[in-house]
């Protein structure tokens, strides 16, 4: 089963009633076959622009995310599920991308100043390399004329 991401945008309630609707979305995944990762709270904030939904309009919501594991066929029901909940402003499901990294870190490059990192050395060598920009007057003139 594939990991996806979902971030949460919540009408503002008590922490009782946040509770509540967080479970009621936990059985959800869990009645389609998911499995749970991890739930995340974000605190409330303000929305960068107020959102209509279910016929309100909230200027501020609770922010949350779930990162859980769902068969791919039931994405749709999971959706549909929580776009007709009455407490959810605003909801997607979005597929985690795992993190593939080929350069391997060791303890000892960590511990190192910045300045002495291999990855950093490497940055400055091709800061080096670049060709650096020069300032060319369009005045027509070959001197500077305001010194």
């Amino acid at each position: 089963m594939p990991t996806y991401e979902m971030p949460i945008l919540l009408r503002i309630m008590n922490k009782v009633d946040y509770s509540r609707v967080l479970r009621r979305m936990a059985d959800t995944i869990f009645e389609t076959g998911g499995i749970i990762r991890k739930i995340e709270n974000w605190g409330e904030k303000q929305l960068p622009c107020k959102a209509s939904s279910h016929g309100k309009v909230h200027r501020e919501a609770g922010y949350f995310f779930f990162c859980f594991d769902v068969p791919p066929t039931s994405l749709m029901k999971l959706s549909d599920e929580f776009n007709r909940d009455i407490d959810v402003i605003r909801t997607r499901i979005y597929k985690q991308n795992p993190i593939e990294s080929n350069e391997e870190c060791t303890l000892e490059q960590e511990l190192l100043p910045p300045a002495y990192r291999p990855s950093i050395l490497k940055l400055l060598e091709e800061g080096r390399r670049k060709k650096k920009h020069e300032f060319k007057y369009n005045s027509g003139l070959d001197y500077y004329p305001f010194q």
